[in-house]
């Protein structure tokens, strides 16, 4: 018994270290893995920054005919007081807005049907959306314009923001479609049992769990109609009904280009969207029906 007793004391510690030697190696290989991912993802943000960072420090470096030393703000003052960098900008707000406004204002329903209906008629609503989603805008360019010059919406900022909400329309859908296919429907069964109807379900308790996905949806439109240009050079020709790309253009001569112009006109143009992602960062959570699933 005695020599069981110390033969224990001796074993026991060696056994545990040798067990604890290969979880030590793992550890630090796991550790020199996730260093070098880091690495990695650092400079690719680096080299992706560069072009961004260039910019803005053009924006605010005095121009050549400039008196000015050092970073200055005067390319941005000149921007906005001998062009029509205000107008555009005004422009551009209206048309994006719109289309945002409208794009998840349809495509929050169109989507709920996606997501809830088990009909032919629902699948081939979702087939033609994604055959319509497959096709380039330039493939509609002409069309539009031939149709629109005959309504009166070329060079006007109702018939822009038309063909926005349209080209945003099939790829928001699908958004919220997929967004809504995680919401459980046992939610709604519950609703509709407390006597609410299928609209009020909808829009209680459907898309009061779904604000990631609408927030989304609203910043894919917005992107899209913000940074647009195709669609802009095509059907606008006055510069007053300029949007914000199509007002950097302009500054693009045959002969000669004012760079601190264009500089200061793009650090215009990454505000918004800046802005927006920072705001609206804390919003995006896919825990937002935890506590309606606790008792499952």
């Amino acid at each position: 018994m005695s020599t069981v007793l110390h033969a224990h004391p001796e074993s026991g510690p060696a056994l545990g270290v040798d067990a604890a030697k290969p979880r030590k190696v793992l550890s630090e290989a796991g550790m020199r893995g996730r260093w070098w991912r880091f690495v990695l993802i650092l400079a690719i943000t680096a080299v992706v920054l560069i072009p961004i960072l260039v910019t803005v420090v053009l924006a605010f470096t005095p121009g050549p005919n400039s008196t000015a030393t050092g970073l200055t703000f005067e390319n941005l003052t000149n921007v906005f007081s001998k062009t029509l960098a205000a107008t555009w900008l005004q422009n551009s707000l209206i048309t994006t807005l719109s289309t945002v406004v409208v794009s998840v204002a349809v495509a929050a329903p169109a989507g709920y049907v996606l997501s809830r209906g088990r009909s032919k008629a629902v699948s081939g609503y979702s087939l033609l959306l994604f055959v319509m989603q497959s096709l380039p805008i330039i493939t509609s360019v002409v069309p539009l314009f031939i149709l629109f010059a005959g309504m009166g919406l070329v060079d006007n900022l109702l018939g822009l923001t038309i063909i926005y909400v349209g080209s945003t329309m099939t790829v928001a859908t699908w958004m919220m479609a997929a967004y809504f296919d995680s919401i459980p429907i046992s939610l709604e069964e519950a609703s509709w049992i407390d006597g609410c109807s299928v609209f009020g379900s909808f829009t209680k308790v459907v898309l009061r769990n779904s604000l990631p996905g609408i927030l989304s949806t609203a910043i894919f439109a917005f992107l899209l109609a913000w940074n647009d240009y195709l669609v802009a050079i095509v059907f606008l020709r006055s510069n007053e009904i300029f949007t914000l790309p199509m007002g950097v253009q302009s500054f693009f001569q045959q002969n000669a280009t004012d760079w601190t112009s264009v500089m200061a006109l793009a650090v215009v143009m990454m505000l918004p969207p800046v802005i927006v992602f920072a705001t609206l960062n804390r919003y995006f959570s896919v825990g937002g029906i935890g506590g309606s699933l606790a008792g499952r």
